[in-house]
């Protein structure tokens, strides 16, 4: 037999600020993250550019 639909309970105010407080909060982790991200590939793409004093660049040796 399928089921009925459920009605889902009514809003109270506490689950409303409840849910507003949790989407802010995992709002300002995704922005942390994505800055500390852009920092992060900021800083690499910098020691990447700059040329290594001394020697010149070389091919390295294969691990294997």
């Amino acid at each position: 037999m399928p089921k009925t639909p459920k009605s889902s309970p009514p809003k109270t105010a506490r689950t409303k600020a409840n849910r507003a407080k949790r989407r802010r909060l995992l709002l300002a982790l995704q922005q942390a993250v994505r800055k500390e991200k852009a920092e992060r590939a900021e800083r690499h793409a910098g020691i990447r550019q700059e040329p290594r004093a001394g020697k010149p660049r070389t091919r390295r040796a294969s691990r294997r």
